[in-house]
């Protein structure tokens, strides 16, 4: 099974050891090659940078190291939104709208046949896609419910 991160998962990882337990018990039982992420979502980790190089250099550069490593580790598996995930997105937006970013990476997670771990289990229901929260479940046992 494999997982497409949002922004949420991945900046509570940051934390290192103030990082919810429940988060970092879930992360390690992740095979790394079964971990991928949206161009989306280092998209949003640039925004953060931006708004925080405006009121904290220091830490805008932090982030942006951090970006720096995030890109470098995930390489291969970093998804772009292209065609047949836009395609799709319009198809499922037309029916049941939804903030574009959200809508983006379920529809990401969904077409890549992806589990999609979030913290924003309301803001992708009914969209079709297996959606994972690390915060508040997954039974390690059995690899969080899914098949």
């Amino acid at each position: 099974m494999s997982f497409l991160i949002d922004t949420n998962v991945i900046s509570e990882l940051r934390k290192g050891a103030r990082c919810d337990a429940a988060v970092a018990s879930w992360w390690g039982t992740v095979d790394e090659d079964d971990l991928w992420l949206s161009a989306l979502v280092l998209g949003e980790i640039r925004k953060g940078v931006e708004i925080a190089r405006r009121r904290d250099p220091q830490k805008a550069a932090s982030l942006e190291a951090w970006l720096g490593e995030v890109t470098a580790g995930y390489g291969e598996r970093i998804l772009p939104v292209d065609m047949a995930v836009a395609d799709e997105w319009g198809r499922i937006m037309a029916i049941r709208p939804t903030p574009v970013t959200d809508g983006l990476l379920a529809v990401t997670a969904r077409t890549h046949g992806l589990v999609l771990v979030t913290r924003n289990e309301a803001g992708v229901a009914g969209l079709g896609v297996d959606v994972l929260n690390p915060f508040t479940q997954c039974p390690l046992d059995d690899r969080c419910g899914f098949a």
